[in-house]
């Protein structure tokens, strides 16, 4: 994940929307360095990967049927690997925001640590 530098502020917007300016998250991101900043973040991501695939799971537990979501021999397996790949690529492509308030809590963590 790159940052975008607006007037010397390197932002993280992982959405489509405009977001508010965040003056703390800013600060912190000034004490922590790029490498912490880019492991903190693919800890964030793995984070709300592993939140999605447990959504995931549940959504389709109870399915039985033919097909490759029935309750066939084998599609445990198949429906666990394709969940989890499904997950890894909702967080990675911006997810559903909570990887945003983990990687922006992680950085006020590490600021404070450091600074």
């Amino acid at each position: 994940m790159q940052g975008n530098s607006i007037s010397g502020i390197t932002t993280y917007a992982r959405t489509s929307f405009v977001s508010r300016p965040d003056p703390l998250l800013n600060d912190a991101l000034t004490r922590v360095s790029p490498d912490t900043q880019k492991t903190l973040r693919g800890k964030a991501e793995d984070f709300e990967a592993m939140f999605l695939n447990s959504m995931f799971s549940q959504m389709t537990s109870g399915i039985k049927g033919d097909g490759p979501f029935g309750d066939t021999p084998g599609t445990g397996v198949w429906r666990s690997m394709l969940t989890e790949e499904y997950s890894k690529s909702f967080a990675k492509s911006g997810g559903v925001g909570i990887s945003n308030d983990v990687y922006r809590t992680l950085i006020l963590q590490q600021a404070g640590r450091t600074g």
